[in-house]
Parts: structure tokens; sequence; C-alpha cells
């Protein structure tokens, strides 16, 4: 039996799809409901009500299992949303490691990021090998991530069997309203904008089938980056309204000009309520350069490739407007 932490969520869903669809036993952990994405396959899977942070209820979760991918993770650059990440990004991960390590599972497969690689000098690529450096431009999500990947290898240095991927941003359809989601939106809502940034993307189905095949390889005791192609913001924005049929970003975005908007945006959610659109550590990540090496995972897996970034954008696209037609509101 397999169990899938933050199956609910976007990447998990996905996991799970593959899972189901190549017949293995599932059980996926859900906090409170289960989504829309996942009511097609939502009979075919074995659902638990726990939480990460639940040490009980993780107790009885982990009972028959052998394998786990652990997914629960927070993703926010909201400074309101730092102590829960930390708690459920870390504490969370951890109760997870001394489950399967008590519950003597075959092996677990950890989803960190790139950012807990930190960050490279200017024009150079990260790599597996990158030493976590302090560093203002070190995001708290990118810390959150960091310190959750030190109890993976605490756990792996106390016998525990692990892999952990650090995917790149994650592209794929259907959670609209979160993550990578939003990037399609604001190439929908033709925001005039964009940066100079650069930073590394992949498709969601390409970081399935990497976890996948590490689960089932003899890999063990290392981590991998999943990254099909680094690419400028603006060149992303471009080729998404093209497909979209809206105007490409066409206004360069100075830091100045994005570190007033962020406050700007700040003193706006104080008086509205709403989330901020930016927020300084969003203002600042977008202007930098980063690359990242995918050479470790390419050597790992036979045979397996990085779907085209063209490809992927084109495919999420078209399914956007799938749903504006079914769904225009």
């Amino acid at each position: 039996m397999i169990l899938v932490t933050g199956g609910t969520g976007f990447l998990g869903s996905y996991l799970l799809r593959a899972l189901v669809k190549a017949g293995k036993p599932v059980r996926a952990l859900y906090r409170s409901r289960i989504p829309d994405q996942v009511q097609d396959i939502a009979d075919k899977v074995e659902w638990f009500q726990a939480d990460v942070l639940d040490v009980c209820a993780l107790e009885d979760a982990f009972a028959g299992i052998t394998e786990v991918y652990h997914c629960a993770a927070v993703v926010s650059f909201q400074p309101d949303k730092r102590l829960a990440m930390m708690k459920i990004n870390i504490e969370g991960t951890a109760n997870v490691v001394n489950m399967a390590i008590d519950a003597g599972v075959r092996k677990l497969v950890h989803v960190s990021s790139v950012a807990s690689l930190g960050r490279a000098k200017q024009n150079q690529e990260l790599s597996e090998d990158a030493q976590w450096e302090e560093s203002a431009n070190n995001s708290n999500y990118a810390i959150s991530k960091h310190l959750s990947e030190m109890e993976i290898w605490r756990g792996i240095a106390e016998g525990l069997d692990a892999v952990i991927v650090n995917p790149s941003i994650i592209l794929g359809s259907g959670f609209w309203h979160d993550g990578s989601g939003m990037l399609l939106k604001n190439a929908w809502k033709e925001f005039p904008y964009y940066t100079e940034g650069v930073n590394g993307f992949v498709d969601v189905e390409d970081v399935v089938e990497a976890m996948i095949r590490l689960m089932d390889s003899d890999v063990s005791g290392q981590r991998f980056i999943l990254n099909g192609e680094n690419w400028p913001y603006r060149q992303l924005f471009t080729e998404m309204a093209r497909h979209l049929g809206k105007k490409p970003p066409h206004i360069a975005t100075k830091p100045w000009m994005a570190a007033l908007v962020w406050r700007v945006e700040k003193i706006r959610g104080m008086f509205t309520g709403k989330r901020p659109l930016l927020t300084r550590e969003t203002a600042r990540t977008a202007q930098l350069k980063v690359y990242y090496d995918n050479k470790k995972i390419l050597g790992a897996l036979p045979g397996f490739r990085f779907r085209p970034l063209a490809d992927t954008i084109e495919h999420i696209s078209l399914a956007f407007l799938r749903e504006k037609q079914s769904n225009p509101s």
C-alpha cells in the first residue's frame, strides 16, 4: 500500500492519478475535503482524514504502508503565512519521517523545491551539489524547504531509504487559482508588466514520472533537480499570451518600480483585507536570474526526457481555454 501526503494538492493530485492508472493501491491523506480535481478517481483511492501535524492520526494512516510520497507542504510568500508554513513544512516532515521509520516503510520520496538549493551567483547554474548559504535573498518558503530537507537527511542517517526531488516551478492544468496557475491567469488578463528575471520550469507530468521511477529504482540517499528548461519570465508570459490570443507583456519592470508596487499593495491590503498581488519576497525573486542544471536526473533514469516547455505551455493554455468556454465566470 502506498501513502500519499498532500494528495489533494496540485502535484499530489497528478501523482494519485498516475498511481491509480498504474493499478497501484493508494491511500491519500486529506484535511477537510476532497477537491473536484480528483473526483474522477476518488472511488479508486483509499482516503484517510489526517493532518501531518497530528501524530496520532498519522500513526493510523501509516498502518500497512510500504511506500510514501510526501507532497504535503504550504507554498506561500505572504508574511502572515510564515509561521504556519514553517510548522507544516518542517514539523510535518519530521512527523512523516518518524512514522516512516517506525512503520518500516521500504522507501520515501520527498518533494522539496529548487528553492532549498539557495541562490546561485550571477549566470551560474545551480546543481544538486549546491550548498545552502544564509542570504537575504532566501525567501521564508526556501528556508522552510531547506529545513524540511534536513529532516529527510536525518531520517536517512537513521536508516530510512529516501530520495529527495527538487522541482523548479511546476506547470500544469486544473488548479488555476493557486501557484503556477496564477501565471496563466495573469497572461489571460493581459498583465502588461514583465521583469528581466529568469527561472526554471517543469511539466507536472514529468515530475510525477520522475518520482515514480525513483521510487521503483534502487536509488536512495540522493536528491535530484527536476527542471525542464530555464526561461526568462517575459518569454514565458509572451508564449502563454500567444496561445491564449492575448496581448503579451510589454512594459519592463525595474527593481525600483517593483519595490514601490509591493509597498502600495501592502497598504491596500491593510485597508481592503485582500491579499497583496505582490509582496516584498515575490518582487525580489522576480528580478533574479536563476538557472538549474538537470543533468543528474537525466543520467539516473534511462530514457527519461523532459517535455519541451513550449509544448507544456500550449497544452495548459488550451486546457485553460476549454475551461473558460465551459465556465465563463
